[in-house]
C-alpha cells in the first residue's frame, strides 16, 4: 500500500513538472510570437489586383454615369417669377426611395420643403426595400394617381429600365438621387441625376483615417463588392488617397460584401487573419455595425472605424469615444431640395444640369449635433444628447 501511495505521487509530481515546463514553453512561444507581430511590417495590398485604378479618381468631382461633368447644387435656382408659374399650376409628385432610414427621411423633408413653397402636392411616398420588383409595383401604384413628378432612387440601374418606362412613356418629370438608370439618357427619359459629392466623401474619411490614427497604422478597407456608381465612388477614392497621400497609413487587409447584414463575419475574419490593424474602413453606416459588433466581441477597443452617412447607433458609439471615429456625409436634406427645383425645370420647360453634386461634411463628436441638423434638418435622437451632455 505505502509503494502503491509512492508510486502514484511520484506520478503526480512527473506530471506537474511535466505541465509547468509545457506551461513555460507556451508561454514563451506565445510570447515570441507577440514580439514577432509586434516587430513585423505588414504589406501594404497593392489596389490594382483589386481593379482599382488610383488615376480615376484624381478629379474633384466624379463625373456622371454617362460622363457628364458635375454641377454644384448651388447653380440649380428658381426665381420668384418661376415659383409663381409653378404655383399657378397644380402639380403633384410621387418620391419612390430605394429604402427607408434616417438619410431616407432627409430626402423626404427636403423635397417636401420645396414642393409646400412651389404649391406641389406629394401624393405618394413608397419605399421599396431595397427590392426591384416591388420598385417596379411601386411606380404602377404611384402612376395610378397621375403625378406630375417622380423623384426617386434606383434601387437597380438594369431592371429599373423597365420599371420606370411606363413612367417615361407617360411624360412624367423624373428626377434621380444618386444612380443613373441603364440606357436612360438626361434630357430624355429623365431630367437629372443630384448626389453628394462622393470623391470629397472619399478623401474625407481618408482625412479622418489619419486623424484618428495619428498619421500612422495599419488598416482593413471593407468595400462594397458590387456595380454601384456612388459607393464605388466612395469607396474607391478612400483607398487611393491613402495609399496615395498618407504614406504613414497602410491598407493591409482588403475584404468585399454583397450584403450589408454579413459585414460582422467579414470583419471578424479580418480580425482573425490581420491582428496588426488599428483601423478599419467600411462603406457606409449600416454596414458599419456589424463591424462595430465584431470589434465588441474580440474585445478590440483599439480599432478607430471610418465610415459613411450618419446612423443613430454608430452616432451614439461615436459620442461615446467607442470604436466609430468618424464618417462623412452628403446632405441628404439638400438633395432632395435641389430634385424638386430640377424638376421644377422641366415643368418650366427650363434646361436643366444633368449631373448635380451637393456639399459634404466630417463628422466626429465635436460636430454630430450640427450633422444632423444640416443634414436631416432634426436634431440626434435623445440617447447622443444625453450622452454629449455628461
Amino acid at each position: 500500500m505505502r509503494n502503491t501511495k509512492k508510486f502514484f505521487m511520484l506520478v503526480i509530481v512527473i506530471l506537474a513538472l511535466v505541465l509547468s515546463a509545457c506551461s513555460n514553453g507556451t508561454t514563451s512561444e506565445q510570447a515570441q510570437a507577440a514580439d514577432s507581430m509586434d516587430n513585423q511590417e505588414s504589406s501594404a495590398v497593392d489596389l490594382a489586383s483589386f481593379g482599382i485604378d488610383c488615376s480615376e479618381y484624381s478629379a474633384e468631382y466624379a463625373k456622371g454615369p454617362n460622363g457628364e461633368d458635375a454641377v454644384p447644387a448651388s447653380d440649380v435656382t428658381l426665381s420668384d417669377a418661376e415659383i409663381a408659374e409653378i404655383q399657378a399650376g397644380n402639380y403633384t409628385a410621387a418620391l419612390l426611395w430605394a429604402g427607408a432610414g434616417e438619410w431616407y427621411n432627409g430626402l423626404t423633408d427636403g423635397a417636401k420643403a420645396v414642393f409646400e413653397e412651389l404649391g406641389i402636392e406629394v401624393v405618394a411616398t413608397s419605399d421599396a426595400q431595397f427590392d426591384p420588383a416591388k420598385q417596379a409595383t411601386d411606380v404602377e401604384t404611384a402612376l395610378a394617381l397621375q403625378p406630375d413628378i417622380i423623384l426617386t432612387l434606383p434601387v437597380d440601374p438594369v431592371s429599373a429600365a423597365q420599371a420606370f418606362q411606363p413612367a417615361v412613356d407617360e411624360g412624367v418629370a423624373i428626377v434621380f438621387a444618386d444612380n443613373g438608370v441603364d440606357g436612360y439618357t438626361a434630357g430624355d427619359q429623365y431630367i437629372g441625376i443630384v448626389t453628394g459629392n462622393h470623391y470629397g466623401m472619399g478623401r474625407g474619411s481618408a482625412d479622418l483615417m489619419d486623424a484618428a490614427l495619428g498619421g500612422s497604422g495599419e488598416i482593413g478597407f471593407i468595400f462594397y463588392d458590387a456595380d454601384y456608381f456612388v459607393t464605388n465612388n466612395r469607396d474607391f477614392t478612400f483607398a487611393c488617397r491613402i495609399a496615395q497621400d498618407y504614406p504613414g497609413i497602410k491598407i493591409v487587409a482588403v475584404s468585399g460584401f454583397t450584403e450589408e447584414n454579413k459585414t460582422e463575419e467579414v470583419a471578424s475574419a479580418m480580425l482573425v487573419q490581420h491582428p496588426e490593424i488599428d483601423g478599419i474602413y467600411v462603406a457606409w453606416d449600416v454596414a458599419a455595425e456589424g463591424v462595430i459588433a465584431a470589434l465588441r466581441s474580440a474585445g478590440r477597443t483599439d480599432v478607430k472605424v471610418v465610415t459613411e452617412d450618419l446612423g443613430a447607433n454608430n452616432d451614439l458609439d461615436m459620442v461615446m469615444d467607442g470604436n466609430m471615429y468618424g464618417k462623412t456625409i452628403d446632405l441628404p436634406y439638400d438633395i432632395g431640395a435641389t430634385m424638386a427645383r430640377m424638376a421644377a425645370y422641366k415643368l418650366l420647360g427650363k434646361e436643366a444640369p444633368s449631373f448635380v453634386v451637393v456639399d459634404l461634411m466630417k463628422v466626429t463628436n465635436d460636430n454630430v449635433v450640427e450633422a444632423w441638423n444640416r443634414a436631416l434638418n432634426m436634431d440626434p435622437p435623445q440617447d447622443i444628447l444625453d450622452a454629449l451632455a455628461k
